[in-house]
């Protein structure tokens, strides 16, 4: 068995070892490398470039997929994520990494280390904020509270009351990162743990209504913090056609103005392209959701100008060798 100490050293240090040798390194190859980092949109003078990288549902893959899948075998992995916001960031310091719950619960890795090899993996990769899923509470709040011992990122979750657990110390409801003169805000939002979380994993856990929460956390972040850019990172689910009473993320961009963008998480859901939701002012919502296991990476540029959003795009980055051997 692998020692857990020298585990993510060995694992992402060596991270050019998951490169295809030889032809890979042709000057096509080379290009593609280039690209996968470069922003999305041309700034110039007097405006500011924010980039927000995104990943949900990782489920403990931090190996690349098995080679056996029919569809998605070899891709993804810790290594090449990491290699990707490092490259990233060279080309934009103005850069987040976020993460939309589901952390754990899906390979032996979370059966051994409960917690601490996904946690050291993001803090190593560079992590900014996460948000928490259902299966992050299958070991239990304390459980969940020990290995947070292990990530050096925040962690927010607006409809999630931890006061009084052992979670206090570690959960906010929201954050602020500071680009220049930009603020940007990041929220959470959990889903109902109803059906989904074992009570005795959830105890002194208060679940609060998200479309209610983000309502107050978006007018505090907008009013009070001052904030020009405001970002949710959510384990609601993406509903399309949502069943009666569902609430997912496009009906909290529906009902709560404000919203910048919504990191989305839950459904497994693996979108090609941003989606676009109206809010009440009239204005768009991105939502942006990549599947699961960290095969993908999804990517929002947002130009702001004067304190305003001006410009934003966003594209689904491949983890693959031809991108970042």
């Amino acid at each position: 068995m692998i020692n857990r100490r020298s585990f993510l050293k060995s694992s992402l240090v060596t991270g050019a070892a998951l490169a295809l040798p030889g032809a890979a390194s042709t000057l096509l190859s080379q290009r593609v490398r280039a690209a996968i980092a470069e922003p999305l949109l041309d700034v110039a003078a007097g405006e500011t470039l924010i980039t927000i990288l995104h990943t949900n549902d990782t489920h403990s893959q931090i190996d690349p997929v098995s080679d056996n899948d029919p569809k998605y075998g070899g891709k993804g992995g810790v290594a090449r994520r990491a290699t990707l916001v490092k490259r990233v960031r060279q080309q934009n310091p103005n850069t987040l990494m976020i993460d939309a719950g589901d952390v754990f619960q899906g390979t032996p890795y979370f059966n051994f280390y409960k917690g601490e090899v996904e946690y050291k993996s993001m803090s190593m990769i560079g992590y900014d904020v996460g948000t928490l899923g259902n299966h992050d509470f299958d070991n239990g709040v304390a459980a969940l509270a020990a290995a947070m011992k292990f990530a050096t990122f925040d962690f927010v979750s607006t409809n999630y009351d931890v006061r009084g657990t052992v979670l206090e110390s570690r959960v906010k409801p929201y954050v602020v990162r500071k680009f220049g003169d930009v603020r940007a805000g990041l929220f959470g939002l959990g889903i109902s743990p109803d059906n989904l979380i074992t009570p005795d994993n959830f105890k002194g856990v208060k679940y609060l209504d998200p479309v209610r929460m983000a309502r107050g956390v978006v007018r505090l972040l907008r009013e009070q913090e001052k904030c020009q850019l405001v970002v949710g990172t959510s384990h609601l689910g993406y509903y399309a056609n949502p069943k009666p009473n569902e609430i997912g993320d496009s009906q909290v961009a529906e009902q709560v103005g404000g919203i910048d963008f919504i990191a989305s998480g839950h459904t497994h859901t693996f979108m090609e392209k941003p989606v676009l939701q109206k809010n009440p002012d009239g204005q768009n919502t991105i939502i942006f959701q990549v599947g699961k296991s960290g095969i993908y990476v999804g990517r929002i540029d947002f130009k702001l100008k004067n304190g305003k959003v001006v410009a934003s795009a966003g594209r689904l980055l491949d983890l693959r060798d031809e991108s970042l051997g």
